[in-house]
């Protein structure tokens, strides 16, 4: 036998050999961790789903399994009883609610730097300011008014006489011109274009000053305290799948989305994202400095001075227990943002 062809034999066999010897694969190593979500699968869970798809969660030993929430599940419950490792909670007030009522969660990134509540109005009224909304009939839902509508009643003088209920239906909107209606950005403003044939006009109640953190991850104080390695480690690489989202090719993700809620398409996954991105939802304010998932003291301290002026929470609430800044402000991610 020549040489090479020995060498290459012995090779082959100290590999065999080697293979023979080594633990089960990487794969069987990945810590197992299970995300809750508050909808069903959506664009607005789009970073999530793309740190699945690409690996991102791999790569930080993470096996990730996404659990849909929708109308008819409770997946903050399914955290509390310690069935699920984290979820995604819909805003800061929630956070507050947990302390408010003793229950050991904590929130520990913010993927959401703005609150994507909006409302819609007509084209034709002209509506350009947020105190131009008082005269119109105003459609909000029972969750819109004991939150966002008390903090408009204290800060812009905004009166419920006006008010209807909003029942998740555009059509009573659609139907009376002077009026305007609750939404995300990132949905109703699509929906309300394609069955009604107008493009609404848009207030973001975050751009005045409603500064709540949205989509947060929050897991529990026990997790925090046994396993804070697995914390950090789904923050940075949710962090990071962010980005890709929003930066790269989501396709992958986008595919896992539309397998999970057959009712979603690719026009308006498009229109999520570039909805997401025009308006800073995910990649402005803190994460502009600290990367995606950041939050400071001073902006949540901020919100909650809001919300005791507005009566729904109290001021003597220990409000720093609902989160933590121990994993975030870190810059995880920031190269991937493209140069603006």
């Amino acid at each position: 036998m020549k040489k090479v062809l020995l060498l290459r034999a012995l090779t082959a066999g100290f590999v065999a050999a080697l293979l023979a010897v080594l633990p089960a694969s990487a794969e069987d190593k990945l810590d197992k961790v299970s995300f809750g979500t508050n909808w069903v699968a959506e664009a607005e869970h789009g970073g999530f789903f793309q740190a699945v798809a690409d690996g991102t969660y791999k790569k930080y030993g993470l096996d990730v399994t996404i659990v849909p929430g929708g109308p008819n599940e409770n997946n903050r419950m399914l955290l509390i009883a310690g069935k699920i490792d984290f979820f995604m909670t819909a805003n800061t007030l929630m956070s507050f609610d947990a302390v408010t009522n003793n229950v050991p969660v904590v929130a520990v990134a913010a993927i959401f730097q703005k609150d994507p509540q909006v409302f819609l109005t007509h084209p034709e009224s002209r509506i350009g300011k947020l105190d131009e909304l008082k005269p119109l009939t105003l459609f909000v839902s029972k969750d819109g008014m004991g939150s966002y509508f008390q903090w408009l009643k204290s800060e812009y003088g905004f009166s419920e006489k006006n008010v209807r209920p909003y029942t998740f239906n555009p059509q009573p909107f659609i139907a009376t011109a002077q009026s305007a209606m609750q939404g995300y950005v990132t949905s109703e403003p699509f929906a309300v274009e394609k069955s009604a044939g107008f493009k609404p006009g848009i207030l973001l109640l975050a751009d005045y000053g409603f500064n709540t953190y949205s989509t947060l991850i929050e897991t529990r104080r026990d997790v925090i305290e046994k396993k804070p390695d697995l914390v950090q480690r789904f923050v940075d690489a949710s962090a990071i799948g962010w980005y890709n989202y929003l930066y790269g090719d989501n396709s992958a993700a986008n595919a896992m989305i539309k397998k999970m809620n057959p009712e979603m398409t690719d026009e308006l996954l498009a229109y999520s994202v570039k909805t997401m991105k025009d308006h800073g939802i995910v990649d402005s304010g803190d994460a502009a400095r600290n990367g995606i998932g950041a939050m400071t003291d001073e902006r949540v301290t901020s919100f909650f001075e809001k919300m005791v002026k507005a009566g729904v929470v109290k001021s003597d609430l220990d409000y720093r227990k609902s989160y933590t800044l121990r994993f975030v402000n870190k810059g995880v991610g920031v190269e991937l943002r493209p140069n603006k």
